[in-house]
């Protein structure tokens, strides 16, 4: 029986992972069928596309989409350097959907997920129901696909996480939403440089993209068009001695060496570090300017800009109708989900993991990618890679090579769990099992006014 007579699985999202497990299933003799919101591969990498990522290109190249690829004389880049979004998808992502070709459909928005004449109420029969994936194009057609199995990978990035402190947005937030961004800006745009030079801007956030930001708006102000330029930095909890990332401990050298760059920032004058500052109230003064207003009272005055990068949270509205075993507080898979706690992970390191850990009350449904993390941070692409190999083998009915670990995952060089909020006591705040070393200034990000590339780091990478 040919791949197009049965029922397909259903591919959420064509990014990196969603394509990947595209690649795996069509390697197992399945029949995928990768349905994209956006009219391109890749769409959510377009929006960043700026930074460079902090895994090399030996880390982001998925082998089963290799193999694909192969026979049409594309050349993998060199493994040891690191590319940009906008390289990844260049010579890697669009490359991979062409080969898919029309296993990959775009302007295709799933709307909703469940078992065909099942809610996630009704258990007779339940199992041997196939999925029933509700899907609206862009044309504003509406369709039914009937699906064997159904992998999530649409990611978290169309929802960002606020500025408050309390996970709502703080009060005034969305008035002051012409000054705030939730991305990382792209400084070699002139129009976008034009914004953040002489201003003085907040970045909220503590991540990879914050230091990101952090180091780009430092190089700004170092410039000759960025006098003037200055930052503050909006730390919910305190500075510890992880607070910068692993340093030359990291297994990923351009992941360490962006926190050494933001550290450079805070130590050079660039930005100015506020810590304990959990955003209640976002007001404007007289001028115009903004007021971040903390829970505790303290008020951040003149400030121009407001760049929230706070994390990402996923969306599961389409998926109401399933069943779903998710944690109660990351929204990520019960199994996986005591393996990326932020509140608890020592030492950087996450397990590798497979279909098991992304199993769920209904079979054969599954969240991988940056999805199955829910609000937890620092996702590794080849972590995804490694997901979406087990869950086409379980798919596939060899659980053999389902169970099978093929990933050993690199140390951050970080110890300890979230910290306390307001500490600034590296004793309190995790340290103990290992000490960051002592940090360096570290080039990443290079922003002059011609066509510079910056080269930070992902969360996402």
């Amino acid at each position: 029986m040919s791949t197009a007579s049965v029922p397909p699985v259903v591919v959420i999202g064509a990014g990196p992972i969603g394509l990947a497990a595209a690649a795996h299933l069509s390697e197992r003799g399945l029949n995928p069928l990768v349905l994209e919101a956006g009219r391109t591969a890749g769409t959510a990498v377009h929006d960043w596309a700026h930074v460079r990522l902090f895994s090399t290109w030996g880390e982001v190249v998925d082998p089963a989409a290799e193999k694909l690829l192969a026979p049409t004389g594309w050349s993998k880049p060199d493994t040891g350097t690191y590319p940009s979004g906008g390289d990844w998808i260049e010579h890697y992502l669009r490359p991979l959907a062409a080969v898919l070709g029309d296993r990959v459909r775009y302007g295709a928005r799933v709307t909703g997920v469940s078992k065909a004449g099942r809610d996630r109420i009704v258990d007779a029969d339940r199992d041997s129901q196939p999925f029933v994936v509700h899907v609206q194009h862009a044309d504003g057609r509406e369709e039914r696909i009937l699906a064997a199995g159904v992998i999530d990978a649409s990611g978290t990035w169309a929802r960002p996480a606020p500025a408050g402190g309390s996970g709502l947005p703080a009060l005034g937030e969305r008035a002051a939403a012409d000054r705030i961004t939730y991305r990382v800006p792209d400084l070699t745009d002139p129009a976008v440089r034009d914004r953040y030079a002489g201003k003085r801007t907040a970045v909220i956030g503590s991540g990879a993209s914050a230091f990101t930001a952090l180091a780009a708006l430092a190089e700004l102000a170092r410039s000759q068009d960025g006098t003037a330029t200055k930052t503050v930095w909006v730390l919910r909890r305190g500075i510890s001695g992880s607070t910068f990332g692993g340093g030359d401990a990291d297994q990923l050298p351009a992941r360490g060496a962006l926190g050494l760059a933001a550290k450079a920032a805070v130590d050079d004058g660039h930005a100015e570090a506020v810590t304990g500052f959990r955003t209640e109230a976002v007001e404007r003064d007289a001028d115009g300017r903004l007021v971040l207003v903390a829970e505790d009272g303290r008020r951040l005055r003149d400030v121009d800009e407001l760049i929230v990068l706070t994390g990402f949270r996923p969306d599961l509205s389409f998926l109401s109708e399933v069943r779903l075993r998710l944690d109660e507080r990351l929204q990520a898979p019960v199994e996986l989900a005591p393996l990326i706690d932020p509140n608890q992970h020592s030492c950087g390191t996450v397990y590798p993991h497979g279909h098991r850990e992304l199993s769920h009350p209904d079979s054969g449904v599954y969240l991988v990618g940056m999805k199955s993390y829910g609000r937890a941070p620092t996702f590794l692409a080849m972590t995804g890679y490694e997901q979406v190999r087990s869950v086409a083998a379980a798919l596939a009915g060899d659980i053999e090579a389902a169970d099978r670990v093929e990933l050993v995952l690199p140390e951050t060089g970080v110890c300890g769990g979230s910290g306390l909020f307001d500490t600034a006591d590296a004793s309190e705040a995790g340290a103990g099992c290992c000490t960051a070393p002592a940090p360096r200034p570290v080039q990443l990000i290079t922003v002059s006014p011609g066509a510079a590339t910056a080269s930070g780091g992902c969360c996402s990478a």
